[in-house]
């Protein structure tokens, strides 16, 4: 019914905003990697949204990027799990994280993010798994160390954190991660990635 709103925001906060939209204000619920992208109020923005209507409920989703979206779809369409949890599954990793963890079958990446457990992320790995087969494919020994360890994802936050784009931190703490192994430290690990601009 909706594909996407443009509006002002009127109020943000971390599980919703409203935007105002022509004198309407439209209340969206988001997740928290949305709320964290969000302009200062008073600012324009616009949301991807999905219409979630059920006989007791009705309720606009909103999200920063067509890829949430496409991922809380994707959700909500697993036995058991509803448009909330969906939601707190979004706010808990970031969609490149979460696929990752699909793909490679990562249950217990999973089961850090708040509302889920063991039983939970294996129906998720289960009924979601093959619609990311491309990235598994992609995914060799090496890169599935590197994607599920802790100590990877803190030093691809710190090549954020330095201003690199998503894509291009991955690429370098990969080449990092592929020359020194998976015994060096994070300082080490940045260090190699820097080297090889």
């Amino acid at each position: 019914m909706f594909a996407y709103i443009c509006g002002k925001v009127v109020d943000k906060k971390p599980t919703g905003a409203i935007l105002d939209v022509g004198g309407i204000g439209y209340e969206l619920l988001i997740p928290v990697t949305t709320y964290e992208k969000l302009p200062p109020v008073g600012e324009n923005v616009k949301l991807y949204v999905h219409y979630y209507v059920r006989e007791d409920s009705h309720a606009l989703y909103g999200f920063y990027t067509m890829e949430e979206k496409d991922l809380f779809l994707m959700l909500i369409g697993v036995s058991g799990i509803g448009p909330k949890m969906a939601i707190t599954i979004l706010s808990g990793t970031s969609p490149e994280q979460f696929k990752e963890r699909i793909a490679s079958g990562d249950i217990k990446a999973l089961t850090l993010i708040p509302g889920i457990g063991t039983k939970t992320a294996q129906r998720i790995i289960v009924e979601l798994r093959e619609k990311f087969a491309s990235l598994r494919k992609e995914l060799s020994s090496d890169n599935l160390s590197f994607f599920t360890s802790e100590k990877m994802e803190e030093v691809f936050r710190a090549m954020v954190a330095l201003g690199y784009g998503k894509s291009e931190a991955k690429s370098l703490v990969l080449k990092a991660y592929k020359k020194l192994g998976s015994n060096a430290s994070v300082e080490q690990y940045i260090k190699e990635a820097l080297k090889s601009i």
